[in-house]
């Protein structure tokens, strides 16, 4: 005979404890009146309790007793759909099979909309929730303390205006990492608690980022939230994240973002609809009377896009030559479920030309950021000998990208000045012209003097794709780019890896069209070099210092604060003279909105910068990023390794910033 039980995790806010009898669906009257207090008691009353004790405390089982039993509990369960009436989850599993596992309140039914029944669920405010550069980003041990993710979605829907959200559509995906599933599942409940119609969520939840900014577009939701802590770790002891993008596809603005995290800190209920799981490996719509879930391919509606946007046919005629080899590495993130359906199936490409293809929820133990350090496999393939002559790397959610040739490493930089420089003539898309070019503050200056040299409207915006998102909108701005490894176009709002990868195999396929076997093809690097001789060589080094201590941290950026405000154009730094420094202000050219401590900048007379500025995507302690930037118009010196290029520049940067007088870091983790 299995032991009465109750989670005592669930209602220990209350102290109210429950014996459920093993032979009878009653309240057992010797342990009630024993281990009940007063105020217990009075707790169990306030809920049905004592009607029920008092009716089947003492009455044989009928199924009139069992069903008052079963109505009277329904009133105390926070969790929708587990019943109290079965034998206890494995402790261990019970993240996995309880998706509000340490919601530790009543619940009270507070509505029942055409027969969903709406659970409104007592918490409390948690430190912690506000959110960075992309979302809210933390440890997968943190999300999963109580209350901790459901608190934050709740806090999202007080913060939006209800013609937002209420009877309306929203798109939910993910990368695929760990605590995805069940995340997704608590995602479902409370918007629909919260009186969403519809969630379209791709199959197993996973869709990357820019395939649910192209969702949301195309079928006009009013917003979606992408779990996804982009190209972070994933796994147990790692990390998870969640952001809520609006209704043309861009992150939510900060005005949304300040809103959440001042609604996280005092929210006092979750509304929480009880319906069963939504079983998310099967296409199709699952519907809950005035509420429904509709399960859809990934790769459909972003592949439709992309062939929208380019020469697929001039592509294919590059990846089939014989004398051209490809490769993709997927890394084991989302881009996975895409490269074989894009590239494989669509362009021709063969199968063994995608590497690290099957997406895992730990990214196979891998660092999912698409750079020197962590896409090692691919920089040592790329670089060895009789390397592919095109390799090409994404992240965790699929918006960040590498672009390599054979031996050769295109910087985030240049590749978004390439892209804009090419566009019109190689990308179907961009035939009709180009709005605006854009780029992130610490991005080196490149696109700049392509912007200059076309004539192309040009505007510098600080770290945040959100920022890009309001000049697109506007219709101010067609190509951007970001330093740290992100570029797009206005297709879509999110910066998007697959579509960087696409315009430079476009590029490479346009200067080859013509080329007959046997003849020499024009490579990556002869893009690049070409590009140099036309434009001059921005030298570019990015050094990250990650998961420092916040506190030293915090004290360089605030001692380099007072540096700035009190020096003066034409003093000598070394042999550089200061132009102008400062701490990095953007007034929004269409909305007026004002940020400001974007990053502290030293501009000296020869175009050269340093920048220093602490990282907001990261979920332990503080990244300090540091870029230095030299621009060199003589040819002849454009073949020189960057680090050497830079060094004077990177000692005068440690030097000036006492970094490792405040860190105590000896070296970077990663150079860019």
């Amino acid at each position: 005979m299995w032991q009465p039980w109750i989670s005592s995790e669930l209602l220990n806010n209350t102290k109210t404890k429950l014996l459920l009898h093993s032979s009878a669906t009653s309240i057992n009257n010797n342990y009630y009146h024993k281990h009940f207090s007063a105020f217990e008691k009075g707790m169990a009353h306030s809920v049905g309790l004592n009607l029920l004790y008092s009716t089947t405390a003492s009455r044989p089982r009928s199924s009139s007793s069992s069903s008052l039993a079963s109505n009277a509990i329904t009133l105390f369960s926070p969790i929708p759909s587990l019943s109290l009436l079965s034998s206890p989850p494995s402790p261990k599993l019970s993240l996995r099979t309880s998706h509000f596992p340490s919601i530790k309140a009543f619940s009270t039914t507070i509505a029942e909309p055409e027969g969903i029944k709406i659970n409104s669920i007592a918490t409390k405010p948690i430190e912690g929730q506000k959110t960075g550069t992309s979302g809210l980003r933390k440890k997968v041990k943190v999300f999963t303390q109580e209350n901790y993710l459901a608190n934050w979605i709740q806090a999202l829907f007080n913060s939006l205006p209800a013609e937002d959200y209420k009877n309306g559509l929203l798109v939910l995906g993910g990368d695929g990492r760990y605590f995805n599933r069940e995340a997704a599942q608590i995602i479902i409940k409370i918007a629909a608690g919260n009186g969403v119609g519809k969630i379209l969520v791709g199959k197993e939840g996973v869709l990357s980022t820019p395939a649910v900014s192209a969702v949301i577009r195309k079928r006009k939701a009013n917003g979606g939230f992408i779990m996804s802590a982009s190209h972070n770790p994933g796994g147990p002891e790692y990390d998870w994240g969640i952001k809520f993008n609006y209704n043309s596809g861009q992150p939510a603005p900060e005005s949304i973002t300040d809103k959440i995290y001042g609604n996280t800190l005092s929210i006092s209920e979750i509304k929480v609809a009880d319906i069963p799981d939504v079983d998310l490996s099967r296409l199709g719509v699952t519907e809950f009377r005035n509420f429904s879930v509709e399960v859809v391919d990934p790769v459909s509606d972003y592949l439709e896009l992309l062939e929208s946007v380019f020469d697929f046919e001039l592509i294919k005629s590059l990846l089939s030559r014989s004398d051209f080899r490809f490769i993709f590495d997927a890394m084991h993130a989302v881009t996975g479920a895409y490269a074989k359906p894009i590239f494989v199936d669509k362009l021709g490409a063969s199968l063994d030309s995608i590497s690290n293809g099957v997406p895992l929820e730990d990214f196979g133990h891998g660092h999912p950021d698409p750079n020197l350090t962590y896409a090692k496999d691919l920089v040592n393939t790329m670089y060895g000998e009789n390397g592919p002559d095109f390799g090409a790397a994404s992240d965790g959610d699929g918006d960040r990208n590498m672009i390599l040739g054979r031996g050769f490493f295109v910087t985030p930089s240049d590749s978004v000045a390439i892209i804009a420089a090419n566009a019109q003539e190689a990308i179907p898309y961009f035939c009709s012209g180009i709005k605006g070019l854009a780029r992130s503050m610490p991005t080196s200056g490149a696109l700049d003097r392509v912007a200059e040299k076309l004539k192309f409207p040009f505007f510098e915006v600080p770290t945040g794709w959100k920022f890009f998102g309001n000049l697109m909108d506007a219709g101010k701005l067609s190509i951007c780019g970001e330093e740290s490894f992100g570029t797009g176009s206005d297709h879509i709002r999110e910066k998007d890896g697959i579509w960087a990868v696409l315009a430079w195999l476009s590029i490479i396929a346009y200067q080859n069209k013509d080329k007959k076997p046997g003849e020499k093809l024009v490579s990556v690097s002869d893009v690049v070099k070409e590009y140099w001789a036309t434009y001059g060589r921005n030298f570019f080094s990015r050094y990250d210092y990650e998961e420092c201590e916040s506190e030293g941290a915090n004290k360089m950026i605030g001692y380099l604060r007072d540096l700035v405000s009190k020096s003066k154009a034409g003093e000598k730094y070394g042999s550089y003279i200061l132009q102008f420094a400062d701490d990095f202000t953007y007034t929004d050219p269409v909305d007026g909105s004002m940020v400001s401590k974007q990053g502290v900048r030293f501009v000296f007379t020869d175009g050269s910068r340093i920048i220093f500025r602490l990282s907001g995507t990261g979920s332990a302690g503080a990244t300090v990023r540091v870029y230095i930037e030299q621009f060199e118009p003589d040819v002849s010196k454009h073949d020189v390794d960057a680090q050497t290029a830079l060094k004077p520049l990177i000692d005068l940067a440690l030097s000036v910033s006492k970094l490792k007088d405040f860190t105590g870091r000896e070296k970077p983790t990663v150079i860019t």
